[in-house]
């Protein structure tokens, strides 16, 4: 199948980009690494009048430091994350999971931006930015706004962005020496979508403290495992206390999908965990 016909925008500035998406009465659709949305559209699932591309807006390709945090701009593809010095010192867990994220040739188009608009349950951002307790930076032709990623996700798809605005970057505090960072994620070929995975920081482990567990492709949107964290809060790694914490998962609400029951899922989540947590605990020692 083809897409449906739509106007074509490829704005030079930012300013523009708002300008164009702030329209109320078309249906403006953001273009980034295009992805997803060039395949939603070739089978019908999306259909914007308007795409606004914003492949020419170098001023959303950037990677700094600030203090005590790392800005990245929405136009930052994951091969760039990859390759730069700054992601690989001041968030260890990208180096941890971005490789996981599809395919080279997908990572080489693919954007920051536009997995965190999108808020597909299935993909690794989302929950990588709840582990890390970031905050997204959204602009509109009438102003700006911060986020804490834990408030950005809503659902399926679903997400805090409002007509007219656009990810403009992600704020992400930068690692503490004693912090620890664990993924893990199961799929049937490297490269697939996971069937479960999971992020994990911790301020310290062996006891651990300030954990933040955050499940992807199990629910209807990045899942954060608060009672297993208070269960592990201030433990010591062991059998028995992992046994505790998965446990505590009930409390989720996991959903099917074409590849496993509700009941698989919990289990999978439970798995997932347990080798995040056995890995960090190894990296340790």
């Amino acid at each position: 199948m083809k897409a449906p016909d739509f106007k074509y925008e490829c704005p030079l500035t930012l300013d523009d980009a708002l300008a164009c998406l702030a329209s109320d009465e078309l249906d403006c659709q953001p273009l980034a690494g295009g992805q997803s949305l060039m395949p939603m559209m070739n089978l019908r699932l999306a259909g914007p009048e308007v795409i606004v591309d914003l492949n020419k807006l170098s001023e959303l390709e950037f990677i700094y430091e600030e203090v005590s945090r790392v800005s990245i701009g929405s136009m930052v593809r994951y091969s760039a994350l990859l390759a730069s010095a700054i992601v690989r010192k001041h968030i260890p867990l990208f180096a941890k999971a971005v490789p996981h994220i599809a395919h080279e040739a997908i990572r080489n188009r693919g954007t920051i931006g536009g997995s965190v608009a999108l808020a597909d349950p299935a993909a690794e951002m989302p929950a990588l930015l709840r582990a890390l307790n970031a905050s997204i930076i959204l602009k509109s032709s009438s102003g700006s706004r911060e986020i804490p990623a834990d408030e950005f996700f809503i659902g399926v798809y679903d997400t805090a962005l409002e007509q007219g605005e656009l990810v403009h970057s992600i704020s992400i505090p930068t690692a503490d020496i004693d912090q620890r960072f664990g993924f893990y994620e199961l799929a049937r070929r490297h490269g697939d979508y996971a069937m479960a995975g999971v992020a994990i920081s911790a301020s310290s482990i062996n006891p651990y403290v300030g954990l933040r567990i955050v499940f992807f492709s199990v629910g209807d949107h990045a899942l954060r495992a608060t009672d297993a964290e208070a269960v592990l809060e201030g433990q010591i790694y062991s059998d028995a206390v992992l046994d505790k914490a998965k446990d505590a998962l009930a409390s989720l609400e996991f959903n099917e999908d074409m590849n496993a029951s509700e009941a698989t899922k919990a289990h999978l989540a439970g798995v997932v965990m347990q080798r995040a947590l056995a890995g960090m605990n190894a990296e340790n020692t």
